[in-house]
């Protein structure tokens, strides 16, 4: 097999990328402290055509030479805003009747694998800092709580891993199609 050349790999210019359809889908960091674990999200949501980053709390935002490390001009085409509290970003959300999901291990969490995705609803995904997880407030507001299977002796993933995980599960249900 021969790897593609830049020519075939059918890349878009940021204008470009900003006007066409996106995955319904926003991704919500609460209080993510690694910058370039946000510049990892950053691009990861470029790759997957998601509508846009809300960077809440303690989050770093752009311009920045960490994040611009990682996400590679990623945050130049992915929408982006910020908000002092996550609690504020789910409140911008509900108004826009998004269905709230937590990517985080609770009790009644339903496994990424069984969680159905629906034609036609926004969806906002909240994922968390790097230790303490998704504040317990924050996920009290979610609408659900979606955790990823794990089989290992550390039962957590990098956030930046996690979030790309789930990004791909509704990517692949109700993302666009460059193909």
């Amino acid at each position: 097999m021969e790897k593609k050349n830049i020519w075939e790999l059918n890349r878009v210019g940021v204008e470009e990328f900003r006007a066409q359809e996106k995955t319904p889908l926003t991704l919500v960091l609460d209080n993510v402290r690694s910058l370039n674990n946000i510049g990892s999200m950053f691009r990861t949501a470029d790759a997957f055509g998601i509508r846009r980053l809300l960077l809440c709390g303690i989050c770093a935002v752009p311009p920045s030479p960490e994040i611009h490390k990682t996400a590679l001009g990623a945050e130049e085409s992915v929408e982006w805003l910020y908000f002092s509290t996550t609690a504020q970003a789910l409140a911008w959300l509900r108004e826009r009747n998004t269905t709230l999901c937590c990517l985080e291990q609770v009790k009644e969490s339903v496994m990424l694998q069984d969680f159905e995705v629906e034609q036609g609803r926004e969806y906002a995904l909240v994922v968390g800092h790097e230790v303490d997880g998704v504040d317990q407030a924050v996920v009290d507001e979610c609408d659900v709580c979606i955790e990823i299977p794990q089989c290992g002796t550390k039962h957590s993933m990098n956030v930046a891993v996690s979030a790309g995980v789930a990004m791909w599960h509704f990517f692949s249900r109700l993302g666009i199609s460059n193909s």
